[in-house]
């Protein structure tokens, strides 16, 4: 029997807080996709580009700290802080970063990337 959505995202949370790859990509659907809110074709299309794009955001020394994991319904919204790296360091040093993550079948099979915490929110509150 699949997870449920708060054991998920308490298996989420330890992964992303680890950094490990090999919990992260556990946690991923082959074909997750990954990218802008409303963007009909995201850049990360499967299990490899998203592994890759953490992968190089830990070379550019970029580190982050999950703040929140909540589950407002079928999907989870998680928070995090981001520090390290050069883009994050033309912000101040450290920037929030939300994600609205869609579970089917026990895996993460979607993920989008918000700026603004009530941006994700109002996306993770509606049902797909």
């Amino acid at each position: 029997m699949p997870p449920t959505a708060g054991e998920l995202a308490d298996r989420v949370r330890a992964a992303l807080e680890s950094g490990d790859l090999t919990a992260i990509a556990d946690l991923l659907d082959p074909d997750v996709r990954w990218g802008a809110p409303d963007d009909p074709a995201p850049s990360c299309q499967n299990r490899g580009p998203v592994l890759a794009w953490y992968q190089r955001g830990r070379a550019a020394g970029v580190q982050t700290r999950v703040t929140d994991v909540t589950v407002p319904g079928a999907k989870l919204l998680i928070g995090r802080k981001v520090v390290g790296g050069p883009p994050v360091e033309r912000h101040g040093g450290d920037v929030d970063r939300w994600q609205v993550v869609t579970v089917a079948g026990g895996r993460v099979v979607d993920v989008r990337a918000f700026d603004d915490r009530r941006d994700a929110a109002a996306s993770a509150a509606t049902a797909d």
